[in-house]
């Protein structure tokens, strides 16, 4: 969790609590500003020791849009967020980010790379999202309690704050780290499969607040697996194999041809560095 172990530590040694009266379940609204930031790539290319993540990568994510990002395993979806948000160095070319810039940017690993064993709770976890507000050494402000108490009971977990991460079920945790993202409230989000095995009425709920995201002008990338989602719910798509296959208006990306040509081009590229 990077350097969760440490907030979560300060966070604990000032005895979080949450104030007495009920809270009502609605969400923080986005800043205007937030329509103005997007990512812009140009021949930017990743490499891991043993194999090519991505390469020569441009285009850009505009600012307030929400796009899909898909194509075969392996073909560079999760590294490309990785690169983004700054944790993969590119080998080449750029990827300009204001929002990472100025630490105003959300990403959401998939929940494989989180230890859930960690000594922490619901509320704990979520009030990390705020940290930049507080940092390590001063008692979080009521605001941010309240607006804890809010965001777990907009996301489904009015219930569960007291519990820990590691008795939460998949879609528990899953409505958690969601509701850290909102704490967070970033202008660039970016979330690896973040409706993997989860339960449809879950989903549904955390699809709602990336709709929510998109219609308050954030720019929204999300890597996903489930082809019918991204036509139902993603205007723009981009497909990888490596490279990009297509970029744009999802109807005119998720082709049968684009997706025949994606899968054909990443078993060419299986071994190549």
């Amino acid at each position: 969790m990077g350097n969760t172990a440490y907030r979560v530590a300060m966070l604990q040694r000032n005895k979080l609590h949450l104030g007495g009266r009920q809270a009502t379940p609605q969400l923080p609204s986005a800043r205007p500003w937030h329509k103005d930031v997007g990512v812009e790539l140009d021949h930017a290319s990743a490499a891991y020791t043993d194999r090519v993540a991505f390469t020569g990568l441009s285009g850009s994510f505009a600012a307030g849009s929400l796009t899909a990002v898909v194509g075969p395993n392996g073909a560079g979806k999760s590294s490309l967020l990785k690169a983004i948000a700054g944790t993969l160095p590119l080998q080449s070319g750029t990827i300009v980010c204001r929002s990472r810039d100025h630490h105003d940017l959300a990403y959401l690993p998939q929940q494989a790379e989180f230890d859930r064993t960690f000594p922490v709770d619901v509320r704990e976890l979520i009030t990390l999202g705020a940290w930049r507000s507080f940092g390590s050494y001063r008692r979080p402000p009521d605001e941010v309690f309240e607006r804890v108490a809010r965001t777990a009971a907009a996301t489904g977990l009015g219930n569960v704050l007291e519990r820990s991460v590691e008795e939460l079920s998949v879609g528990e945790f899953q409505r958690a780290l969601f509701a850290r993202l909102v704490l967070q409230d970033a202008a660039v989000i970016l979330l690896d499969e973040p409706f993997a095995a989860v339960d449809m009425v879950t989903t549904e709920d955390l699809m709602a607040l990336v709709r929510r995201w998109h219609t308050e002008g954030r720019t929204v990338i999300a890597v996903l697996h489930d082809l019918e989602q991204v036509r139902q719910d993603f205007p723009r798509t981009l497909l990888l194999a490596q490279t990009c296959i297509a970029w744009g208006e999802t109807a005119s990306v998720l082709t049968a041809n684009n997706l025949t040509c994606a899968r054909k081009t990443q078993q060419n590229n299986k071994g190549i560095l």
